[in-house]
Parts: C-alpha cells; structure tokens; sequence
C-alpha cells in the first residue's frame, strides 16, 4: 500500500520500521518541526524525524497541518492511507478524506478511557491495573473513532510510563500489517466505542510536585507515571536553601509518621496514610543539575537524614 506515516515520539519509531519492514510504500513521513533542545538549544529533529531519514524516507515537518499548503501537499500524495502514531496534531477533514481508504490512528489505551494528549501516563498514575493498544478509524472528534484492533497489556507494579511505553510501541506496531491488510481488503471490523469517556489531557508543571499528605500508593503510581518526562518532584533542606530532587522509581513499603518525614537511611518517606504500608521508599532519583541515580548514590553525596521533612 502507498502510505504517509505521521508520528513524532520515540514511540512511534518502531511502528515505522515495521510498515517499512512490511514492504509498504512510505510516500512521506509526516513529523513535528525540529525545536530547540540541550543546553545550547540547538535545532533537533524528533525520533521519527531522525529514523526516517537514515531510512532515506521523505520528510514534511509542517507547524500546522491545518494551513492550506500543507493540506494541498498532503492531498497530492495520493495515498491508500494514512498510518499515525502520537503524531501531535489535530487533522482535519480535509486531511482525514484524502487517502482512499482513510487515516488510521495507533492509540496507547483502551478507549475511550484515557482519549487525548497523555494516556500512558495517565493509566500509571490513576493506578489502572491494565492498558492497550487499539488500532482506530480516524475522526475529526478527539479519539473518537471506532476501533479496528486491541491488545490488552497489564500494567506491572514496577512499570514506569517510560517502561510501559516501550512494551507498548512494540505491541502496537505489530498489529499494523493485520490491520492493513484486513482494510485493504475490505474485512476490517470496526467497532464503535461504548462507556464513559475519560480524557487524559497533558501533564502540566504544577501537577508534578510530590504532594506527601496523599496516600502511599497514590504517590507511587504518581512517581511511576511521571518517569522519566517531566519527573515528579519534591524539595530537600540543605545549608544552601532547599535542593529540588526528582523521584524517578519507587516502591510502597511499612511505615508511618509525619507526612513528608524521612523514616530511614533508605529515604523512605512517611505518606499521609496510617498502617504498615503507609510510606514510598525513593528508589531511583535525580537531583537538580545531576545525572539519574540511586537514592544510595545521591545519598553518599547529598545526605538525608532520618526525621528530615521533605516538601
């Protein structure tokens, strides 16, 4: 088939290779424009971006995919379909009606629980015991379309957004050659979505922030989610004024006390729920301007003591 492939992360490369791998046509590769990253904000190509280029693929990098040169281009491909994976734009009509056979859309849930911007993330921190992948028609209503194909994961009392994502991307891309090949040949079953809809809109700054008061294991499903991007995060006391640490894996354990008091020399932390689980050992951390280590590495060099209240 003659595809364009739309998609930005590093989650959606594996989906690329495997339409390249299935000896699909890939008439264009469809990504966000390059921003600024690192200390010198020099110009980045995204993961896709990047793949695809070294797979000498053509490369559109629109800032909307709404203005009418960008829609013109697109429908001057003349496509079968479209194959879209985290792209990071709303499409439109236009867009959508182009390809003879449709867009298709790879979404990290199982809809429509968790429609929109962050759903990966989203399941980790409300503490869903499972999540999907889900092969979905395109429509102009956010994730809204009806569904082709699933895969049902569980989510593991280990797994971080980024280590969910991972099985993930690899789970998804390979339904793409059974979805394709039953669109082509006009045997897709496509199942409408039933049930209440959530919505798992962006991750915003301000949410970040470890709230302690909050029971154990809300607070480690909320670190868990949150890792690596953006990090949730808390304040340590230091002589030189409080020290900003991201708390990037951690597990529930026993103990109890103060919100936010550091109960050992492991840096479990009380949480603001009594009984013997009532507290997160902080397993994983990075401090400001620091590498990701240990909590016993960062504390051979930056020292907690036990009683210590984090904010």
């Amino acid at each position: 088939m003659r595809l364009a492939f739309m998609g930005t992360p590093e989650f959606a490369v594996p989906s690329l290779a495997e339409l390249i791998a299935a000896g699909h046509e890939i008439a264009a590769v469809y990504s966000q424009p390059p921003r600024p990253k690192g200390r010198g904000r020099k110009l980045t190509p995204s993961p896709v971006h990047a793949f695809a280029e070294t797979m000498g693929l053509p490369v559109f990098t629109p800032e909307s995919m709404k203005a009418a040169e960008a829609v013109e281009t697109f429908q001057s491909l003349d496509l079968d379909a479209a194959c879209v994976v985290a792209y990071g734009q709303i499409l439109g009509g236009e867009v959508l009606e182009s390809p003879r056979l449709g867009c298709f859309n790879l979404h990290g849930s199982l809809l429509p629980r968790w429609r929109g911007a962050a759903p990966i993330q989203r399941a980790v921190m409300a503490g869903d015991a499972q999540t999907g992948v889900q092969i979905m028609r395109m429509s102009e209503g956010l994730d809204e379309g009806p569904v082709l194909l699933s895969e049902v994961l569980p989510i593991r009392a280990d797994d971080t957004a980024a280590s969910l994502g991972d099985r993930m991307a690899t789970v998804g891309a390979a339904l793409w050659s059974r979805a394709l090949a039953a669109i082509e040949r006009g045997a897709a079953t496509e199942t409408e979505q039933t049930g209440e809809p959530t919505y798992a809109r962006k991750i915003t700054p301000a949410e970040a922030r470890i709230d302690w008061t909050r029971p154990a294991a809300q607070i480690d499903a909320h670190i868990r989610g949150l890792s690596p991007f953006p990090g949730a995060w808390f304040e340590a006391p230091s002589p030189e004024g409080p020290v900003r640490i991201k708390a990037l894996m951690s597990a529930v354990t026993a103990g109890s006390g103060a919100p936010g008091t550091v109960l050992d020399d492991a840096l479990t932390v009380a949480c603001g729920q009594d009984g013997d689980r009532g507290a997160v050992r902080l397993i994983r951390v990075q401090r400001a301007g620091k590498g990701a280590q240990t909590a016993e590495e960062m504390l051979r060099g930056f020292p907690i003591a036990p009683g210590t209240v984090l904010d």
